[in-house]
């Protein structure tokens, strides 16, 4: 080998294309914001119903116990963070990869290269989505409105897209 010659250290690195073209595929990404907010409507619904039945059990505790229950109102908030990302993981890592109100809204995330969602990259999803709209304003969530795929700072990233489902995709492409 001469000195001139490129080395080889073991490390390649493979650069995966994006698998979804707004320009080509525009039935992907056609209404996909307003409906991404509103399935965000409905999951946040079925996070904060449980949590307030349970913090109304606890309350009735409390008062049957004479006040000894409200010591688990602690556990309120933990509870809370572990049931959220335990949805989020488990429908986003799921078959569909998509949670309820998504797939209620026909829209599902995909890696950018084209694969399904897996349990962590789901529960990692909404940590990235409120460390980024906590830390840099609400303001952040206008990132959607600069880029062709219409993805949050967070979907970026995470290497996420959220796309309609091939079902609405194709009734797109149809009518």
């Amino acid at each position: 080998m001469a000195d001139s010659d490129p080395r080889r250290i073991g490390v390649t690195l493979e650069v995966k294309p994006h698998a979804y073209d707004p320009a080509q595929n525009p039935e992907l990404f056609t209404g996909v914001l307003p409906r991404r907010l509103l399935a965000f409507a409905i999951d946040v619904g079925i996070i904060v119903t449980p949590v307030v039945l349970a913090f109304v059990l606890i309350i009735l505790v409390g008062l049957i116990t004479l006040g000894f229950g409200w010591a688990l109102l602690a556990l309120i908030y933990p509870g809370t963070v572990v049931w959220a990302l335990a949805y989020y993981g488990l429908t986003l890592g799921g078959r569909a990869s998509a949670t309820i109100g998504m797939r209620l809204q026909e829209i599902e995330m995909r890696t950018w290269y084209g694969a399904p969602c897996y349990v962590v990259l789901g529960a990692v999803h909404p940590v990235a989505f409120y460390i980024s709209a906590s830390v840099l304003t609400p303001l952040v969530l206008l990132v959607c409105f600069f880029n062709a795929r219409h993805r949050l700072l967070h979907d970026i990233v995470l290497g996420t897209v959220v796309i309609n489902n091939l079902a609405r995709a194709a009734s797109l492409r149809r009518g």
